[in-house]
């Protein structure tokens, strides 16, 4: 156990900080505090000591430097059981600290404000708070730390339960959330400043920290078997949109729902006109375009509307009744959009079960993170659909005007369906996807039968390009008018001459979207 007879006190967030301060104070227990800390503890009416006056040496550079002293480290950081350092600090005429109570200037709140001011933010960081818990957390057997308002109530719980002493196991439970603390507050500043310090985006620097910070735990993982949580990112993309995501109602969401949301809300805010998307498994298998909200939404739907059974549907404007009516009494696991109007979120609650999201049309994320053991993939996320100075017809059939749309409409599409990915569309809507075979051929045959009779004057997107003519054979089989790939293998003249023979228009866009 650690008796407590001193506490520093220096913090930011003052939540909770009357009640704590009271109970040790009424325990007998001496505190020392920073000037601002100080005068909210003498307005309670409460004895309180600063840290000037221990050290006899006042803040200076305008607060910058409050607690570094020799007095104040001393202690901390003074082992009890070593005769040596119990001499350095009786020969200096220094007190031990037994508790510390520290939080850190607000950095996050410069970031959620989105402040660009290098002068504003530099001044947000904490030097003495971050060497508080450092110095605390290091010497958890005699000290403890106290880095979060959140622990106020179970250290007043314990320190009551055991005479004004703290377990030592417990002290070095919160010396661990301390380091973790000061490491995300060190990975938030260095990420900051290289955002808003003109560092290039292509520079993928040397270190990167991976700081998450635990925001639901979840009914279970991918399968029931497996454990889950959600984690908000705070190394690259804190303000994405699922961070500003609110729920509107229905069951909490599972590990499922939450990635497949992902890939419907990545999907549909990539259009500027009305379009609508439903996803199963991760994968579109319904997506359309339309001036009218409610015309894209019944287009979607048709896609493929066997498996939008249990989907996640996405909208990209103001859900109204009409465009809510077209799902019907479909069984839908999840629904999302920027907002909806009372009728439609009205009819959407009737659902039972159903979860109601809305989240604002946010950009991509910067970056795309995966996972293998050992480690992490880091690349730029995948946000260039085409250039149009190099979308080129290699055929001697040109597309017609609507054929074109509908081929940059697919093209759009294919980026978001896993490799191989071939997707069918005809009227700015899919009308057959293939994801994720392990031949392209595969690919589209399970398109063309999710096309079904809808196959003739349909184009079709490929996010890879053939090594073989035989997608376009089958493809003109089918009746396909129009192909759009990127191109670029050894074989691809064989390609455009089966295309120039079946009467096909083809445009090669030289960019690949491989999705894994």
């Amino acid at each position: 156990m650690i008796p407590v007879k001193t506490a520093l006190v220096s913090v930011s967030d003052k939540q909770g900080l009357d009640v704590l301060v009271r109970f040790l104070s009424k325990r007998g227990i001496k505190l020392l505090a920073t000037g601002g800390t100080a005068r909210y503890i003498r307005n309670l009416g409460l004895a309180v000591e600063e840290v000037s006056e221990v050290t006899g040496f006042p803040e200076i550079l305008g607060g910058r430097v409050k607690t570094l002293h020799p007095v104040i480290a001393g202690g901390i950081l003074c082992r009890r059981d070593l005769e040596s350092d119990r001499r350095d600090l009786l020969r200096e005429g220094i007190s031990p600290i037994d508790l510390v109570i520290c939080n850190l200037y607000p950095f996050e709140n410069m970031i959620e404000r989105g402040e660009f001011s290098l002068k504003k933010v530099i001044e947000e960081i904490d030097i003495g708070g971050i060497t508080l818990l450092r110095a605390s957390a290091k010497n958890f057997h005699y000290v403890v730390i106290s880095s979060s308002p959140d622990q106020y109530p179970e250290l007043i719980e314990l320190m009551e339960r055991h005479n004004g002493s703290f377990p030592e196991n417990r002290s070095l439970e919160w010396a661990i959330e301390a380091f973790q603390h000061s490491a995300q507050y060190d990975a938030l500043i260095a990420g900051y400043l290289s955002r808003i310090g003109g560092i290039p985006e292509k520079v993928f620097p040397s270190l990167v920290p991976i700081i998450l910070q635990r925001k639901e735990v979840l009914r279970y993982g991918e399968n029931p078997h497996q454990q889950g949580a959600y984690y908000r990112d705070l190394s690259f993309d804190g303000v994405g949109f699922m961070n500003q995501m609110e729920q509107l109602g229905g069951k909490e969401l599972s590990f499922n729902n939450y990635y497949d949301t992902q890939a419907a809300f990545s999907l549909v805010r990539e259009f500027t006109s009305p379009a609508v998307v439903v996803v199963k498994h991760n994968n579109p298998c319904g997506v359309s375009v339309d001036a009218a909200l409610s015309k894209a939404a019944e287009k979607a739907l048709a896609g493929d509307p066997v498996s939008a059974f249990g989907g996640v549907v996405a909208f990209n404007r103001t859900v109204d009744r009409n465009s809510a009516l077209v799902f019907g009494d479909l069984f839908l696991e999840v629904v999302v959009a920027p907002a909806y109007d009372q009728d439609a979120l009205q009819f959407f609650s009737a659902k039972k079960n159903l979860r109601i999201l809305q989240a604002p049309l946010s950009a991509p994320a910067r970056y795309d993170l995966k996972k293998v053991d050992g480690g992490f993939l880091l690349q730029d996320n995948d946000r260039l659909s085409y250039d149009e100075k190099a979308l080129r017809v290699v055929t001697d059939v040109q597309p017609g005007p609507s054929e074109m749309e509908d081929l940059l409409f697919a093209w759009q599409v294919s980026r978001f369906v896993k490799s191989n990915a071939i997707v069918l569309a005809q009227d700015q809507a899919t009308i057959g996807i293939g994801a994720g075979q392990m031949s392209r051929i595969d690919s589209l045959r399970i398109a063309i039968m999710k096309a079904s009779l809808r196959l003739k004057n349909a184009v079709l997107a490929s996010d890879a390009f053939f090594p073989f003519p035989d997608v376009v054979e089958e493809a003109g089989k089918a009746g396909i008018r129009a192909i759009i790939q990127p191109g670029g293998s050894i074989k691809d003249q064989d390609s455009i001459d089966a295309c120039n023979r079946l009467g096909i228009s083809m445009i090669f866009t030289g960019i690949r979207h491989f999705r894994h």
